[in-house]
């Protein structure tokens, strides 16, 4: 029997910037296992996902996963150009913490109420590649207020920036500093990749970026931990059998 899945987001689930998550999903799924729906949009925050949800709802899904809040937790940080995204997002108000848990209830609160699908929250990617530093700070502070709206609306929490810390971490990695993506580095990585055919992954090799090509947007390696925490964390639960995985898996 196949499972149906909506998987809701930003650019990450959007995939134009980044390697695309769904595909390694299904790649670790028997064929014919899931039947995967994608709503992601460039530069949501979770204000926006919650106003675009009939599409999700007028057909319900048996999964939905909810990836969102990378752009929330970059608002909160120096130098992010917060005012220009609050007029291209069309946002009623500035971004916050408090506004983001609001908006991400509301969210969950409404799937919940007008679908009988498995929800599953993800915790964020990390932003940037020093665990320490601030810009990975906000995106762990954020990833607690997913798990706080998981558990108050008794839903699943993904620990995807949990994940990605302890990769980071037995990497070891060059501790390059964070920067917010401007909208000419996008065009860099867009020139690099559809002009001068460099794949995402030799893109952030080049950077020395262990799990993104810019910070932000995932790599590979990034998008694989995606994929293997919504598998091991909603998939192999619900009963669905679990593709062949071969020796070189990474640890769940």
């Amino acid at each position: 029997m196949t499972t149906r899945i909506a998987c809701l987001g930003d650019s990450l689930t959007r995939a134009q910037f980044s390697v695309d998550y769904l595909t390694l999903l299904e790649r670790r799924r028997p064929p014919g296992d899931v039947q995967l729906a994608r709503f992601g949009a460039n530069g949501d925050f979770a204000y926006n996902l919650s106003q675009r949800l009939d599409a999700v709802v007028a057909n319900p899904p048996d999964v939905i996963t909810v990836l969102i809040g990378t752009n929330d937790a970059r608002a909160s940080l120096a130098g992010y150009p917060v005012e220009q995204a609050m007029k291209r997002k069309q946002l009623p108000e500035r971004p916050s913490a408090g506004w983001f848990q609001q908006c991400l209830g509301t969210v969950v609160e409404r799937l919940r109420a007008e679908t009988d699908a498995t929800i599953g929250l993800l915790s964020l990617p990390v932003l940037g590649q020093q665990p320490d530093g601030a810009a990975a700070q906000a995106s762990q502070e954020y990833s607690r207020m997913i798990a706080e709206v998981a558990a108050t609306n008794e839903v699943t929490y993904l620990p995807l920036h949990e994940r990605q810390i302890e990769e980071l971490r037995q990497a070891d990695p060059p501790p390059i500093p964070y920067r917010e993506v401007t909208p000419a580095a996008v065009v860099g990585v867009l020139v690099q990749h559809a002009v001068l055919r460099r794949s995402l992954d030799t893109i952030s090799r080049r950077r020395g970026l262990v799990l993104t090509t810019d910070h932000i947007h995932q790599n590979s390696r990034g998008a694989t931990l995606i994929a293997e925490v919504i598998d091991a964390g909603l998939l192999t639960q619900n009963g669905a059998a679990p593709a062949p995985r071969g020796p070189t898996r990474l640890r769940t």
